[in-house]
């Protein structure tokens, strides 16, 4: 018998986490499926009792049946009590946690595409089920066998990669080491190819210091480390610009010239992508073996169970999951 090619026009559909129930996670949903229902197939992972009242959802079996549901699919896991807006319990510490797993093992096992994460509350979870994670990315990673992962943040016409992240500034010098920049370099280059579809990527890197150092006028980090690690990485065939300095980089004509921007620190790369989309932005995990993508906020509390939740970076979380697979599924057959 002659296996079938598997075609890029039937994908499965993605894994939506409920996240955090206390916090946005379960408004949104159901707006992003009323957004993008015909477009990009998805279901939530979660009690459906936590819905707000009045959203319309269908009860579903396997992640299949996702694809002709009419309303929200919902792949049932019950927490066990009631959903609280703004207020977190401790008993749903576990189940967030599980939820997560069980999206991770589905998508791994074929049965569904990708892996898209509702917000989450690291503290809630710590205190409620001793989560030893710092975040989502972390534990992805775990779940994946300890994958070398990096975190990019995207939105039309910017994407931006952190070679750092939740470290304090004054830290940030030491854990800036060849290693790690090499790194994050090398897996930003290979997630653009094969999640983005950029055959010849162009990566820009900023520099640590103000004016990429001026020469060793404002520190040495670009000429010690920075700008020779740059060099032996273009001799492997990469194309790299930089180290730049990063109040130039951000402008439109120069974000015309490369396709993902590679920062030294949190704030130099999120600062411009949340000025430019603050409400479109994608948090993505490079390096998975599976697709993940987050909507880049977290679980706004004071906002929760009150019908003020923009879905619109959820809305572009799960369209860029469905993208990113289908290069996958292109790039596989």
């Amino acid at each position: 018998m002659i296996a079938r090619t598997p075609s890029v026009d039937h994908l499965a559909p993605v894994a939506l986490t409920i996240g955090e129930p206390a916090g946005i996670g379960p408004d949104i949903t159901g707006p992003a499926f009323k957004a993008l229902k015909d477009k990009v197939p998805f279901f939530l992972i979660g009690d459906p009792s936590h819905l707000p009242p009045g959203t319309e959802f269908t009860e579903i079996s396997a992640p299949a049946e996702a694809l002709t549901a009419s309303s929200l699919p919902v792949l049932r896991h019950d927490f066990g009590s009631a959903r609280r807006p703004g207020a977190p319990q401790a008993d749903h510490a576990q189940h967030v946690i599980t939820v997560i797993q069980r999206a991770v093992e589905l998508t791994r096992a074929g049965n569904a595409s990708a892996v898209c994460t509702n917000p989450i509350h690291k503290k809630a979870l710590k205190d409620g089920a001793g989560f030893a994670f710092p975040g989502h990315t972390e534990f992805l990673s775990h779940l994946a066998g300890g994958a070398n992962v990096v975190m990019m943040l995207a939105c039309e016409g910017l994407r931006v990669v952190p070679a750092t992240i939740h470290i304090a500034l004054s830290d940030v010098s030491d854990a800036l080491t060849p290693d790690l920049l090499a790194q994050v370099i090398r897996t930003t280059h290979a997630a653009l190819i094969h999640d983005f579809a950029i055959e010849n990527p162009r990566i820009a890197v900023a520099g640590l210091n103000p004016h990429a150092g001026e020469g060793g006028a404002m520190g040495m980090e670009e000429i010690e480390m920075i700008t020779p690690l740059l060099d032996n990485l273009r001799a492997e065939g990469l194309e790299l610009i930089g180290p730049q300095s990063a109040d130039t980089m951000f402008h439109a004509a120069a974000r015309a010239g490369y396709d993902a921007a590679v920062c030294m620190y949190h704030d130099q790369a999120l600062i411009p992508i949340k000025t430019i989309d603050f409400a479109g932005g994608v948090n993505v995990t490079l390096g998975l073996p599976f697709v993940r993508t987050s909507p880049d906020h977290g679980t706004a509390f004071d906002i929760a169970g009150t019908g003020k939740a923009d879905p619109s970076s959820l809305i572009a979380a799960l369209r860029m999951a469905h993208q990113m697979s289908r290069v996958r599924q292109e790039r596989a057959i």
